[in-house]
């Protein structure tokens, strides 16, 4: 079984989803790869991954005030704001959503639906540089 890893500089806008499906497809073609699984790890706390619709846009955004609703920045119970008040509730949503997604390859093509897109989704109020690690594994 080979493997080819690589990592990459991403950002989404504030309190958004950006998709960098094109630069997973472009990774596997690197790898030289056919068949096997592509892992995709977030190397951070305050924003996460997501595989979602891509085709209309409205489906992340009502998921992305849903998420809002479910943990607001103005909790009085929030004792970490070091960073300021959206500090704590971006960790809150990391760690209720994902920040590593696993997805098969077969002859060379992700397997992802008709409407299905990779997203970086960042749950802070500024936009950031986000490193995220792709680690392409099989034959």
């Amino acid at each position: 079984m080979k493997v080819y890893t690589q990592s990459l500089t991403l950002s989404a806008p504030s309190k958004s989803t950006q998709e960098f499906t094109d630069l997973v497809v472009t990774g596997l073609k690197e790898s030289g790869l056919k068949e096997g699984t592509v892992t995709i790890f977030c190397c951070h706390t305050s924003c996460s991954l997501v595989i979602m619709e891509n085709a209309d846009p409205s489906a992340r955004r009502d998921l992305e005030r849903f998420i809002d609703r479910l943990v607001p920045e103005d909790d009085p119970d929030f004792t970490h704001t070091y960073e300021g008040l959206d500090d704590m509730p971006s960790h809150i949503k990391m760690a209720i959503t994902r920040t590593v997604e696993v997805i098969p390859f077969i002859d060379g093509r992700l397997c992802l639906g008709a409407w299905q897109g990779i997203f970086l989704w960042e749950h802070r109020l500024r936009s950031q540089p986000r490193r995220v690690v792709l680690s392409y594994q099989g034959n």
